[in-house]
Formats: structure tokens, sequence, C-alpha cells
């Protein structure tokens, strides 16, 4: 009986992916996808999700810890607030971040006439807008995993005299490890298909902020089967993402 919906699932996946294929001017394809435009846009995606991947683990685990083990009161209030993210329209988070760090936020402010740093429609607002939206997938694979191992190798190693410095990098990160590597793949892959923050908070600037999916959104203003060649780039880039990283995190997992 499973049968019937998980290949109704399945067709609803694939055939849009075919339905691109059909669409696409098969001859003109290959050049499409190697012009300079698309690599460019290829280039700047592929560092950028790198980057915000960095900062999503050096943000996001330390995070993840606290949501886990802190006894505070009205931690489940701010667990809500971290996964905010995940069900806020991305260009909703767009404007957020615009009205912070743009030059008539609060923050862009101070840093505008302090340091004469602007945010806003440059590569590092491209991360920035990245990490917002992809941060909260390794908060909650990390998350989980935390609570499903509990805390009992964590107290062995207070009451043998360990520091929680010690404790945190000998017993926390080896058990959030394999739970790290799924949660790094899910981040990176959020990241590169980000769309609505990016272009609401960093632009659309050909070289500098105008990754995959603004290549893909621009193209379709004007020559819809470049448009075509470059979503089907962006899915074979996320689909060999995804085929690489993913086994390797759940042979992780399964150990």
């Amino acid at each position: 009986m499973l049968w019937v919906p998980a290949g109704l699932a399945l067709l609803l996946v694939v055939l849009p992916v075919v339905g691109l294929l059909v669409r696409s001017d098969l001859r003109r394809l290959p050049s499409l996808i190697v012009s300079q435009s698309a690599l460019e846009s290829l280039r700047l995606s592929l560092e950028t999700a790198a980057f915000s991947t960095i900062g999503c683990v050096v943000l996001g685990v330390p995070l993840a810890v606290v949501l886990a083990r802190s006894p505070l009161p009205g931690i489940r209030v701010l667990r809500a607030i971290v996964l905010l993210p995940l069900v806020l329209p991305p260009v909703v988070g767009g404007l957020a971040l615009l009205y912070l760090l743009g030059r008539k936020g609060f923050l862009g402010y101070l840093l505008d006439v302090t340091l004469g740093v602007t945010v806003p429609f440059t590569t590092t607002a491209v991360v920035i807008a990245q990490i917002f939206v992809a941060m909260p997938f390794l908060v909650v694979s990390l998350e989980g995993a935390l609570r499903n191992a509990g805390d009992s190798y964590e107290q062995v190693g207070a009451t043998l005299g360990a520091k929680p410095w010690t404790v945190f990098r000998r017993v926390t990160l080896p058990l959030l490890l394999p739970a790290l590597g799924s949660g790094a793949v899910l981040s990176f892959a959020r990241a590169l298909g980000e769309f609505g923050a990016t272009i609401t908070f960093a632009g659309s600037l050909e070289g500098v902020t105008r990754t995959l999916p603004l290549e893909v959104y621009t193209q379709a203003e004007s020559d819809i089967d470049s448009a075509v060649a470059v979503a089907l780039l962006m899915i074979v880039v996320a689909i060999v993402v995804i085929a690489v990283a993913r086994p390797r995190a759940l042979e992780g997992n399964a150990s």
C-alpha cells in the first residue's frame, strides 16, 4: 500500500525536473551552461555557500549545545526564535537584515559612521543572508542529536574533574560529529539555493552578489533557454553535493 503514495511523492519531485529537461534547448544547452555569467554565478554560489556553512558551524554548534543543555527558564522561547527563519518567508528575513545592517538600520548606521563599512549589496551580505536562512537546519540536527545522546557522558567527565571546556572538546564534540556532517550538508544545500533574502539584502550584482538562483531569475526575464540551462546546472550541483556528502554523513550516524 505504501508504494502508491511513495510513487506519487517521487513523481512530485522528479516530474518538474523532467519538465525542465523537455523545455531545454539541448543543442544550445552546453554553451549556455558554460557561459561566463553562468560560471561566474556558480563560482560565487559555491564560495558563499562554503563560507556560510563555516559560519553556521562556528555559530550553530555553541547555540545548539546551549539549547539542548541549558536549564534556563524561557529556553523554549529562545528555541522558537532561533528556528524562526525556517518558517519565515526568506524575503522577510532579507528585509529584517536590510533594516538592521543597512545605512538606515541602527547597527548598519554605526558600522558606516565608525568604520566606514557598508554591508548591503556586497558579497558579505550574501554570506550573512545565507547564514540567516541555513543555520537553523544545522541547529535542529545538532540539538536533536544531543537530546538523543543524553548528558550522562558529560556528567561522568565533569565528575572526573574535567573542566567545562575540556568536557565540550573531548566529550560533547565527538558526540556531535555524525550529526554535524549531516547538518552541514543541509546548511550548504540550503545556502546554495537561497534566493529571497539574498536578492532583498544583497541585490543582484553580477560577479558580486548574483548567485545561481539569482542568475536563473535574471535570465528568465530575457532568455528563458538560458534560465532553464542554469536551473539544470543548479540541480546537477545540488545532486552532486547531496550524493557525495550525504551518504558519508549517514555512515557517521550509523556508526
